[in-house]
């Protein structure tokens, strides 16, 4: 399946630890979006370690399916590439 994940975290020691674990699962696009293709046992793993790195009372993870159709559908606006900058690594 492919999915889109995005996030706000508001610590910055818990963003950064949920940016480098994220990396395991999928394509990092944005400063805090991922998305691509991932198994139905992946989505679990990565549901539960995101459960596990933040913080529930405080931060917010979304996780959107996207069908079939729905991917070629997507409108990128700019290069549609990340570059992650030096400064884009909290510490």
């Amino acid at each position: 399946m492919y999915v889109v994940v995005c996030y706000d975290v508001v610590s910055d020691r818990r963003r950064a630890r949920l940016l480098k674990r994220m990396k395991g699962f999928l394509p990092h696009v944005q400063k805090s979006v991922f998305e691509g293709h991932i198994s139905d046992s992946r989505l679990v793993e990565m549901r539960t370690m995101i459960q596990e790195a933040v913080d529930m009372d405080e931060d917010t993870v979304r996780v959107y399916h996207l069908c079939g159709r729905c991917i070629p559908a997507t409108e990128v606006i700019g290069t549609g590439v990340y570059v992650e900058r030096e400064e884009d690594q909290v510490i």
